[in-house]
């Protein structure tokens, strides 16, 4: 029979102010006055925390439109290589007409004439999509359409940005700042607008803060509703069924189970009825997709000279995957303290895009989130970011390179080094994140004493299953960096 362990939630604090904490924060903070002071009047301005991490996110995804400017007065509609070159190629403009929605073409129901039969989209992003072709004015020359969708498509992801920055900061009471981190990171103003991943982000990012407030139903129906526009925040109730099962909080996790199926079927289910071949489109092109851009698969299919298939790729994804996950299950379950949900959440995605067919530049937008609440480290968080940027400019000079006559651009080995750079800042992230679990009192939203800010039910919930040496855990974890010593509780026989 495993010892049990009982932590005590921290809530009733003071908001952790970052650059009294962290180096790299309290070094930035030197461009606006330098970190702020013990005496500082907080909370007596109406410019709260939260209302200013909205305010950055806009202006950073402001930044990344007018970073897209080239492309969007020219390179979009002048052959393809210059919208490589300046960097500010996006799938929205090319898909208006590609996709039928020029057209007028109903996704899933009217079947296109070009290389695909249907939208190769989940449902939910699918509707996004219309809508937007629906705000799009008809008639007049097809170059201002695409860029009037652009625009269109572009407003209503700003929402989805400032939505997923509040809920980020939002999701720890006591640590706001930290959703900073989403809004200044630079690979989410560059890649905001390349594709729709920002609408299942915020709606990721809304379920985590609903899960944090103890609201198991309305998590699962948000993760429902994020399920259905893309698909990794399926891979968030995985990290949770393991929490759960070492907390015995079965009741939450069946409520947020069947949250998350009933939502993602009444958008799916009408479709699925109506439209069953252009439903299956994603799921089949999923499947037969060959390996592309920025995956393992591709870097090692093109270093070797032997193709990969997509069967074979499919088969190797799965199995790398399912060992990823059952490395993920030991450390949840074995942990000398129960790991947050937000750490493992990052865990699995991360896992998810390491073994994937593709990388396109904008699924780090997957990860940024909950990148924050895992590591709020400045350090550690833009070391990731600096690769990913790295990878976001080689993909597009490897693109112009394959795509010029002239071959301008960055050539096989130096775009192989970009995806190398990309999986090893990943993987760095996600050993940080490790060591922070297997050594709790390295975990700087640990080192005052909280148990999990993000966990909700999981709070200072005590551990009803525990496996390996998380059964005989130690009454304190030994300070090993500066800060308050980590109470763990007690144990009881």
């Amino acid at each position: 029979m495993p010892s049990l362990q009982k932590t005590s939630p921290q809530r009733d604090r003071a908001v952790v102010r970052p650059t009294q904490r962290d180096d790299v924060a309290a070094a930035g903070s030197e461009l606006i006055g330098g970190p702020v002071g013990r005496r500082a009047l907080l909370g007596t301005s109406s410019l709260t925390p939260v209302r200013v991490i909205a305010l950055v996110a806009i202006g950073m995804f402001a930044l990344g439109m007018v970073q897209k400017i080239p492309c969007y007065n020219w390179a979009w509609f002048r052959g393809s290589t210059s919208q490589y070159t300046h960097a500010c190629y996006s799938d929205i403009p090319h898909l208006f007409v590609g996709r039928g929605f020029a057209e007028g073409l109903v996704p899933y129901f009217d079947r296109l004439s070009g290389d695909i039969e249907f939208l190769e989209y989940p449902v939910l992003t699918g509707l996004f999509m219309e809508v937007a072709a629906w705000l799009t004015p008809d008639g007049g020359d097809m170059m201002q359409r695409e860029q009037t969708y652009w625009m269109i498509n572009s407003a209503m992801l700003m929402v989805c940005a400032a939505v997923m920055a509040v809920c980020v900061a939002r999701t720890h009471r006591r640590r706001p700042w930290d959703g900073l981190l989403v809004a200044l990171a630079p690979a989410f103003a560059l890649t905001a607008t390349i594709n729709w991943d920002l609408l299942a982000v915020a709606l990721t990012a809304v379920a985590v803060l609903m899960w944090s407030r103890g609201r198991p139903l309305a998590f699962g129906i948000l993760i429902g509703l994020a399920t259905a526009a893309k698909l990794y925040p399926v891979f968030l109730l995985g990290a949770l069924l393991l929490l759960c099962c070492r907390a015995g909080k079965w009741r939450e996790f069946s409520a947020s189970l069947l949250g998350a199926a009933g939502a993602w079927l009444v958008v799916n289910l009408p479709v699925m009825l109506l439209a069953p071949e252009g439903w299956k489109q994603f799921y089949t092109f999923s499947s037969e997709r060959n390996i592309d851009f920025g995956s393992l698969w591709l870097l090692v299919s093109q270093r070797t000279g032997e193709p990969i298939t997509p069967e074979t790729a499919n088969v190797l994804a799965a199995v790398l995957m399912l060992l990823a996950c059952g490395g993920i299950a030991a450390l949840a379950l074995t942990a000398p303290r129960r790991p947050r949900f937000a750490q493992l959440a990052f865990l699995v995605v991360a896992a998810f895009v390491l073994v994937n067919k593709v990388y396109s530049p904008q699924y780090v937008l997957w990860l940024i989130p909950l990148a924050a609440l895992a590591r709020p480290r400045w350090r550690d968080f833009l070391i990731w970011q600096a690769c990913e940027v790295m990878y976001f400019l080689g993909i597009w000079m490897y693109l112009a390179f394959t795509t010029s006559g002239s071959k301008q651009g960055l050539p096989t080995d130096g775009y192989h080094f970009a995806v190398v750079l990309h999986l090893l800042g990943t993987l760095y992230l996600c050993a940080v994140v490790v060591r922070d679990i297997l050594a709790p009192e390295r975990d700087v939203v640990r080192q005052d004493g909280s148990d999990d800010p993000s966990g909700g039910v999981l709070d200072g919930a005590e551990d009803v299953f525990v496996m390996g040496r998380a059964a005989h855990p130690a009454r304190h974890a030994a300070s090993a960096v500066e800060g308050p010593r980590v109470e763990w509780g007690a144990v009881r026989d």
